[in-house]
């Protein structure tokens, strides 16, 4: 009898090299398992801007929610496609759907966000409160 020794964490790559970077880069890639669509964020002096890549989508498909100071989006789609031939009946179903969240700070103004969709991207403008907005002025030396 061998006794084989597997490593448990030390050396990963121990039995296969090729299957651990295979299979560690599926498990570790976050933006492949659990996390949705690419998102963009980005702050400008007036507002925040939150873009998400979701082609194929529909307006209606949609639903956009503030839960106190948590922005989230969610859509739900399902497709179903159906081809008949002579004796048989072929279905295909595809379902998608996806829900992020975003903690909004306290300087966003609950009440004027807006949503756009265009092209595949959903787009949440998230205006700042007056006081928020940064305020320049020329300061004089006495």
């Amino acid at each position: 009898m061998t006794l084989v020794k597997f490593a448990n964490g030390h050396n990963k790559r121990a039995v296969n090299p090729f299957f651990s970077d295979v299979f560690d880069s599926l498990i570790n890639d976050s933006s492949i398992i659990g996390r949705g669509p690419a998102v963009n964020i980005a702050e400008t002096e007036n507002e925040f801007h939150i873009e998400l890549a979701v082609p194929g989508l529909k307006k209606e498909d949609f639903k956009i929610s503030l839960d106190k100071n948590v922005l989230s989006v969610a859509a739900d789609k399902k497709v179903e496609n159906v081809e008949e031939g002579k004796k048989y009946s072929k279905r295909e179903y595809s379902y998608n759907s996806f829900s992020r969240s975003f903690t909004l700070p306290e300087s966003a103004d609950h009440a004027k966000i807006e949503a756009d969709y265009t092209d595949g991207i959903l787009t949440l403008n998230v205006p700042k409160k007056e006081e928020a907005k940064i305020q320049s002025r020329e300061i004089t030396i006495k």
